[in-house]
């Protein structure tokens, strides 16, 4: 026999691949956030607005005695204090950035913190309107109405707004945009909290 028949196959064939061993624990996927983008917030926006009608529809049919109401009263004076407090301070962040004494990431850092008794406040003050049998049929009580319901979309695209400022590289100016965002945020909310504290207040005068 030759010598060639004797010599052993080329290496790359009697090997095989050697798999090679994973980095650790795969990555999970991380779940979708409220505000990752304009569609979620949309999704939560059309489950608020469902919510806002059931409690319309509620406090027209829904009758409260004497201490039940009196009782929703004060919940709904607390919620107001609460909500309304809250978006006082964290446009007065606002207020502080735009003159130049605070950043933009502490702004935005103490509004974050005031998510919470904001959305307590707009939820008290749902809840609590729903045994108070309001007068649907007056204008100025529809108007009020509506403007818990801005203030409730509002609050949510403020959210998303928070988290794209998060977003940005440290020292990065905002942009024009960003800045005709956050002042429309501000006025919005300004003028549905100030404009249902007026109504609320006339019309427990009548």
């Amino acid at each position: 026999m030759s010598a060639v028949s004797h010599q052993k196959p080329p290496l790359s064939v009697l090997t095989r691949p050697v798999p090679v061993p994973s980095s650790g624990t795969a990555r999970h996927a991380r779940p979708v956030g409220l505000y990752d983008s304009w569609w979620t917030v949309g999704g939560a926006a059309l489950a608020i607005g469902a919510g806002w009608l059931a409690a319309v529809w509620l406090s027209v049919h829904v009758q409260a005695d004497a201490s039940l109401h009196s009782v929703a009263l004060f919940v709904h004076l607390a919620a107001l204090v609460l909500g309304f407090g809250a978006v006082l301070v964290a446009d007065y962040y606002g207020l502080l950035w735009l003159t130049g004494r605070m950043s933009l990431a502490d702004a935005m850092g103490g509004a974050n913190r005031l998510h919470l008794p904001i959305w307590a406040g707009l939820a008290g003050l749902v809840g609590s309107g729903v045994f108070l049998h309001p007068n649907t049929s007056s204008l100025p009580t529809r108007v009020k109405l509506v403007m818990v319901l801005m203030l409730s979309l509002n609050g949510l695209q403020a959210g998303l707004l928070n988290r794209r400022a998060a977003g940005r590289r440290p020292g990065e100016e905002p942009g024009r945009g960003f800045l005709v965002w956050a002042t429309g945020t501000a006025l919005v909310s300004q003028i549905c909290w100030w404009g249902a504290v007026i109504i609320g207040f006339r019309n427990s005068q009548r």
